[in-house]
């Protein structure tokens, strides 16, 4: 097998596994980095209408991407809707995600005298918080779930960061749950507290 045929199949087969991808902005970014290697090689084959497809596949996902990119920091992207915790629509959400929601916080159960967020994208819903007072004006996060499709789309800055849910509510300070090991947590401004993270909320 030639070089040549080496970049053809290499780009074919990351093509196959950006379809493959969970989170939409990574599907975008291999697809696009597939795209161009098609680009080149059809180029070199000599294969145009390939090439021109390929150009505009990859316009198409680095518009996307861009639109992405800029919602992560646009407040109107997103937006959190308090619920009960016995919420009919949200005891679903949690049902559909069980074994994902398993993986992240092992020690999550249903319970009273908590406060339940919604994370709507549109009419998207791209996770859930369920917060409990643990009084003093901390907040102690017991579930921050968010959808695979979401993950790489930063809706907990916007929570945790820009919302001012806990603020509005009269929290001072927010605190994850205990044993919580989370880089995700670092990059949203939380500082490390014995074995969980602290936000102090301005």
């Amino acid at each position: 097998m030639s070089w040549v045929d080496a970049i053809g199949w290499f780009g074919s087969a990351l093509l196959i596994f950006s379809l493959l991808q969970a989170r939409i902005l990574r599907l975008r970014i291999l697809n696009t980095v597939a795209c161009v290697i098609l680009v080149v090689f059809n180029a070199l084959v000599g294969v145009w209408p390939m090439v021109a497809m390929n150009i505009v596949l990859a316009a198409i996902n680095l518009y996307f991407i861009t639109k992405m990119l800029r919602e992560r920091s646009d407040d109107e992207a997103y937006s959190v809707l308090a619920v009960p915790e016995h919420d009919t629509y949200l005891q679903h959400f949690l049902r559909v995600h069980d074994s994902d929601i398993t993986r992240f916080f092992p020690g999550f159960v249903g319970g009273a005298d908590r406060s339940a967020f919604l994370i709507q994208h549109g009419d998207e819903t791209a996770g859930a918080i369920v917060v409990r007072d643990t009084g003093d004006g901390v907040a102690q996060v017991d579930l921050d779930y968010v959808t695979p499709r979401f993950r790489d789309l930063a809706p907990g800055e916007f929570v945790f960061r820009r919302s001012g849910l806990f603020r509005d509510r009269g929290f001072r300070r927010v605190l994850t749950t205990p044993g919580m090991v989370a880089p995700y947590y670092g990059r949203l401004g939380f500082v490390p507290e014995g074995d969980r993270f602290r936000l102090d909320v301005g």
